[in-house]
């Protein structure tokens, strides 16, 4: 069964490309027709497009990964920032930092900055700083949270990206390229999607657009978290059944080694006294 259905794109018009003369030719296989200059994309390939994208996505969750989700346009952003969150998954809507991928331990440092500041706030050394300085450290805090603050439990490199308008973030998809980290992206009618690993034909300008296509992904990676998740129980279950075994050997093992030291010692007791009675 599909993840999302036909009506349900066209409603969210996710099936409205660009004008014709921006067109890509790239992107030729994915588009329809064109109507009254503008490109109509095959809504039948987008349905195809998410439903292998939502499969590794869920079999990514599955396994623990990581995923970073890429939105820095106005109507993406808070779509992306709580569809993101939702399935626990890192986030970037300001502006991309340039080598954030490619000079992630910089990153790092920086994330690691606000955390150093959070300690120095809850063990009284924010106190004894001077107004002005209170001040400083308290707008770079701000401005770390702002541009980092979605990334800050992401300590190593993710496993994939997603990325909403391939175009105006090339730099990112750049970066990803350059890592040999798979990309997934909402491509529209404008844009090459030659770098890109797993093309979900779409129009990338609309909010609702956007919604159903995010929509359609998180629900699948929150099916392969909650697998996950019942793995686990039924593992930890299994394990407790065997642990009795493991701990009674572990106990006559102890027991054995214990009794054989004390015979050791009495052992020698008993020759240091044989000993000392011959001298």
């Amino acid at each position: 069964m599909s993840r999302v259905n036909f009506d349900q794109l066209l409603e969210a018009g996710v099936h409205f490309g660009h004008l014709k003369r921006k067109w890509n030719p790239a992107m030729a296989p994915y588009i329809f027709m064109e109507r009254n200059g503008i490109h109509i994309i095959d809504l039948y390939k987008t349905v195809a497009k998410v439903d292998e994208a939502a499969e590794v996505m869920k079999n990514l969750a599955k396994q623990g990964k990581k995923v970073l989700f890429v939105a820095t346009k106005k109507q993406a952003k808070q779509v992306v920032a709580e569809k993101a969150a939702s399935v626990g998954m890192p986030y970037v809507i300001e502006r991309w930092p340039g080598g954030m991928l490619t000079n992630f331990p910089t990153i790092r440092k920086a994330v690691k900055k606000m955390a150093t500041i959070d300690k120095m706030t809850k063990d009284g050394t924010f106190d004894n700083l001077s107004k002005r300085e209170k001040l400083q450290i308290t707008r770079q805090r701000a401005k770390l949270e702002k541009t980092l603050g979605s990334i800050a439990d992401l300590t190593r490199l993710p496993s994939a990206l997603f990325v909403v308008d391939v175009m105006k973030e090339h730099i990112a998809v750049r970066e990803a390229n350059r890592l040999g980290i798979p990309v997934f992206g909402m491509v529209d009618t404008n844009s090459d999607p030659t770098n890109i690993d797993y093309v979900i034909p779409a129009n990338d300008d609309a909010t609702k657009s956007v919604e159903v296509i995010l929509g359609a992904i998180c629900e699948a990676m929150n099916e392969g978290l909650q697998e996950r998740k019942a793995e686990k129980v039924d593992a930890e279950a299994a394990g407790e059944g065997e642990n009795p075994k493991r701990e009674r050997r572990a106990k006559a093992a102890k027991k054995e080694r214990n009794k054989k030291e004390d015979d050791d010692a009495l052992n020698a007791n008993i020759a240091g006294k044989f000993a000392k009675d011959e001298e």
